[in-house]
């Protein structure tokens, strides 16, 4: 288990002066990256044995969205190895215990020189330990995507896209994802999957569907040839206040 304290920042909220799911989703990732990094796991030991941990699936869910310059405590714990599949948990707490978010991760490590899934050497199966997965409702890793996507305008992938190992990080898949959904639409759970890496100059076409009762937008991010990079879900519950 890793957590580490922060405080919502201006910079980190949207219109409403509370946090956005584009900020809690980087607060998440954030907490990985400084889990690896602490115990000697992170960018630099994946660069030298030609991997990297590319991720599957998301699945976030949110009780409450904080507040401008509120307290909180992120926390992460990885709970299962299956081959090379990492699977890993994400939280969001008040200083207090309030539980404001929690998410479900599926990751696979790969050799980057290969392009092949690689095995977890001994010293990273030691170095992360396992943890009991929390309790909350664990959606399927697949996504369906509606018959009824209406095709969006094309986005470049540009510079700003991309992480440390020149794919498209997958928090902008959600960026992009988010255009196609009102503006006070209030998201209680995304979920994203990952099907193939896109890279600098790549051409995403996106499509987007909705429920009837528009609660449930599905953006299928495609490639030139309509298959997608990503899909990308996001869900209200119309009987929770957002506030």
């Amino acid at each position: 288990m890793y957590i580490f304290q922060s405080r919502i920042r201006y910079s980190e909220v949207g219109s409403d002066g509370r946090l956005t799911l584009e900020s809690l989703l980087d607060y998440f990732q954030d907490a990985s990256t400084f889990h690896s990094e602490d115990i000697g796991l992170g960018v630099a030991y994946l660069k030298e044995k030609n991997m990297a941990w590319v991720l599957s699936s998301w699945q976030i869910v949110v009780e409450r969205y904080p507040g401008l310059c509120e307290n909180v405590v992120i926390g992460t714990a990885p709970y299962d190895f299956k081959g090379f599949i990492g699977y890993r948990n994400f939280w969001m707490e008040t200083e207090d215990g309030e539980r404001l978010a929690y998410a479900n991760s599926i990751w696979s490590l790969m050799d980057v020189v290969k392009m092949a899934p690689a095995k977890p050497p001994a010293e990273m199966i030691e170095g992360y330990t396992l943890s009991e997965k929390i309790v909350m409702d664990y959606a399927p890793r697949k996504i369906a995507i509606p018959d009824n996507g209406r095709v969006q305008e094309e986005i470049q992938v540009r510079p700003h896209h991309l992480d440390t190992n020149g794919h498209v990080n997958n928090g902008q898949y959600v960026r992009m994802a988010m255009d196609y959904i009102p503006g006070d639409y209030q998201i209680r759970q995304m979920r994203a999957e990952y099907k193939k890496q896109a890279v600098l100059h790549d051409r995403i076409i996106p499509t987007a569907a909705v429920n009837a009762e528009k609660t449930l937008y599905t953006i299928s991010l495609n490639g030139e040839d309509g298959k997608p990079y990503s899909v990308v879900e996001f869900a209200a519950d119309c009987g929770k206040d957002k506030a």
